[in-house]
């Protein structure tokens, strides 16, 4: 839960949740801001915490949330710039560059991880030809991009909405990815991003 807000707002988060005598809190933090460092100022009021600075387990008496929630927030110097997402992208790529042989020598930089990050691509002034939302829990939005030369492209977005669905050019970031379907492979773009 706490990453999902963090992911959503751009904020660091700790959510807590009752437990054996005391409140468990789990938390998930941005680049600019050091969780573990800001509990560290804050443990006479915690039971236990661990962590690191992007994310942190911490055990707290019910009676000290206000005083912890206080302590925190007139702590923290974060600036308006920190808490607005920045998008890094490794190349502005046009998406008709993205070929099969270029997903296939993406795959040979597999596994993806910590350390080892998917490399990220942007493409802009992209139209939004059609679009619907699918999937069991209706929140895929499954697109046919344009380009300015009215080329068509495949295009997905996981953890959509309706009000997801853009009504004008759009910057996207996006990795490029094969779909496979009834033996046919066809590329698909997997869209983590409009602006």
């Amino acid at each position: 839960i706490a990453g999902k807000i963090r992911e959503r707002y751009n904020k660091p988060v700790i959510v807590f949740a009752d437990g054996e005598g005391c409140l468990k809190g789990s938390g998930r933090s941005i680049e600019s801001y050091n969780m573990f460092e800001k509990l560290t100022q804050c443990k006479a009021l915690l039971m236990k915490f661990g962590g690191h600075p992007m994310a942190a387990g911490i055990s707290l008496d019910k009676e000290n949330i206000d005083e912890f929630r206080w302590q925190l927030n007139h702590n923290q110097n974060l600036t308006k710039e920190q808490l607005t997402p920045v998008t890094w992208i490794d190349v502005p790529m046009p998406l008709g560059y993205a070929g099969f042989p270029l997903i296939e020598q993406l795959k040979l930089l597999e596994p993806f991880g910590k350390g080892n990050e998917k490399p990220v691509f942007a493409d802009k002034n992209l139209r939004v030809r059609q679009a619907s939302i699918i999937g069991k829990n209706r929140n895929v939005l499954k697109m046919v991009l344009e380009d300015a030369n009215a080329y068509s492209y495949d295009a997905i977005m996981f953890r959509a909405d309706s009000m997801n669905v853009p009504k004008r050019e759009q910057n996207i970031v996006y990795y490029p990815s094969i779909n496979e379907f009834n033996g046919k492979k066809t590329i698909q773009f997997v869209v983590t991003e409009w602006k």
